[in-house]
């Protein structure tokens, strides 16, 4: 039976160890001009101008990413309210008023995502436990929803440390246990998290765009 997971990108789900799960988000900061869109569970960046932004390729791309976007509020350049939103629509806000973005950060948080491909088989499943890999997609998600559509690009996992994301379990759940389709959870955290004391990125390095 086909798994019935769409693509949601990132969810935080709980912290590796013992520490206090808080699923705490910190807030950040999007420039009121920047027009890329930013969904619910993307992947995002730290830009050298004190912002951040979605990431700046589907898999992910060559920056260390800060966490993963929650949601934002801004004023509206419309209606002068403030508005609450699961995701940056790209405009629309006064630039008289800051955009608060509000970011999963945690080094150690654990998210859960699905697979973009079949996985073949639970045995098959398992041995990617403890290997890496990038997002099929990472940039992209529903204007209508406000959802990422990143996905675990299953053709990437591999051993390489510089690959986004480490896969450290599999979700289980009986309604996406099809090992032979797409959509199954997997477990990951972010590897080389810019906020982490061993991240790869050195601050001040990254990109000034997030394209």
């Amino acid at each position: 039976m086909a798994n019935t997971n769409g693509a949601f990108g990132l969810r935080p789900i709980g912290v590796v160890g013992q520490a206090a799960n808080t699923t705490g988000a910190t807030e950040y900061r999007i420039a009121s001009g920047n027009t890329n869109a930013i969904y619910q569970g993307s992947p995002v960046i730290p830009l050298s101008t004190g912002f951040i932004d979605i990431v700046g390729a589907a898999a992910g791309g060559t920056v260390g990413l800060v966490g993963v976007f929650g949601g934002c509020e801004y004023v509206s350049s419309t209606t002068g309210e403030k508005v609450f939103s699961n995701y940056w629509p790209g405009s629309g806000a006064d630039s008289n008023f800051p955009v608060k973005a509000f970011v999963y950060d945690n080094p150690m948080q654990t998210f859960v995502i699905c697979s973009d491909a079949s996985l073949t088989s639970e045995a098959t499943a398992r041995g990617h436990v403890f290997a890496n890999a990038n997002f099929a997609t990472g940039a992209s998600g529903s204007t209508t929803t406000g959802i990422s559509s990143a996905k675990l690009g299953v053709s990437t996992i591999a051993a390489t440390a510089a690959l986004h994301l480490r896969i450290i379990g599999i979700q289980d759940d009986p309604e996406n246990a099809d090992f032979t389709a797409a959509g199954i959870p997997l477990i990951v955290r972010l590897n080389n998290s810019f906020n982490s004391p061993n991240g790869a990125i050195v601050a001040g390095t990254p990109s000034t765009t997030g394209v």
